[in-house]
């Protein structure tokens, strides 16, 4: 299996989605008016360079459904989610045909579901709506109740994707990293095998490296966790892998932290990252670091 899905975007849950959109508007995020699935979560975007940050919350627990049991409940397992803490719940993606990449993770012996579709109305810059759509892969491991993977194919990018979205203050140009704790990395090497291809991964000590065609997922150990974020508590269960951070990278570091630090930002800086802690960034540590 070649190397063709990138990071498409995370999925960043939370209790309060104005509170969370103002603060990533704060972090110099250029987010995108709040947008409603039909099936009770709403969201606002950080559009990047070819990934995006989407910040969901469960706004209309009336609305939530109960599927089918081959489908995967995204509003109700984000719910459940929330129920525990907030953060990173979900990793996505891109994909050129969805139905394809289901049969695919099957024949492979993965946990799959059955294909999703949906669409809902995009506000553009200019203030008009237009129609997106998109259909969803979703992979599940019994062993990972807190993460989710799944590929999204898009059928109206012309709509989705708008350079002026695109530009932020904080000079965001991609999200470049997605970093899991594992109690043992290795153990998931067949698993990130079967989802992104074997060569792709790469297991040492300690620690799993999962390249993709735009990005990289890293899981560490407990260890190689408190080495990366020192003195920082990371939330998410210690017997389970789960997300915990996620790295952008921004054209100019420099003018990133001061922006930052201009905007009264708590940051803490450690092997040429700017860290905002995941208790200020709604549970999840944010990286910032060069290009």
């Amino acid at each position: 299996m070649t190397i063709d899905r990138g990071i498409d975007h995370l999925v960043l849950s939370v209790h309060d989605l104005d509170a969370a959109k103002a603060f990533y508007e704060k972090l110099g995020f250029n987010c995108t008016p709040k947008a409603l699935h039909p099936w009770g979560t709403g969201n606002t975007l950080a559009q990047l360079q070819g990934n995006f940050l989407e910040i969901l919350a469960v706004v209309d627990k009336a609305k939530l459904t109960r599927p089918a049991p081959e489908q995967m409940d995204f509003g109700r397992y984000n719910d459940d989610f929330l129920r525990k803490r907030q953060g990173m719940s979900m990793l996505v993606f891109e994909s050129r045909d969805a139905r394809a990449d289901q049969a695919q993770f099957k024949a492979a012996g993965l946990d799959t579901y059955a294909p999703f579709d949906f669409e809902r109305q995009a506000k553009l810059p200019d203030g008009s709506s237009a129609r997106v759509a998109f259909s969803l892969a979703f992979v599940t491991h019994k062993t990972m109740p807190e993460a989710v993977f799944f590929t999204c194919q898009q059928h109206a990018p012309q709509y989705f994707w708008k350079p002026e979205y695109q530009k932020h203050p904080n000079g965001a140009k991609v999200v470049s990293e997605v970093v899991m704790r594992a109690p043992d990395p290795a153990a998931y090497a067949d698993f990130f095998g079967k989802l992104q291809g074997k060569d792709a991964v790469t297991a040492s000590p300690g620690r799993l490296t999962v390249r993709t065609a735009r990005g990289t997922v890293t899981l560490l150990d407990a260890k190689g966790i408190a080495e990366r974020f020192p003195d920082m508590i990371l939330p998410g269960p210690a017997d389970s892998p789960c997300f915990v951070a996620y790295r952008i990278a921004v054209a100019d570091i420099g003018a990133t932290e001061k922006l930052l630090r201009g905007r009264t930002v708590t940051l803490k800086r450690h092997r040429g990252a700017l860290i905002v802690d995941p208790a200020d960034a709604f549970g999840v540590a944010v990286e910032f670091a060069g290009e």
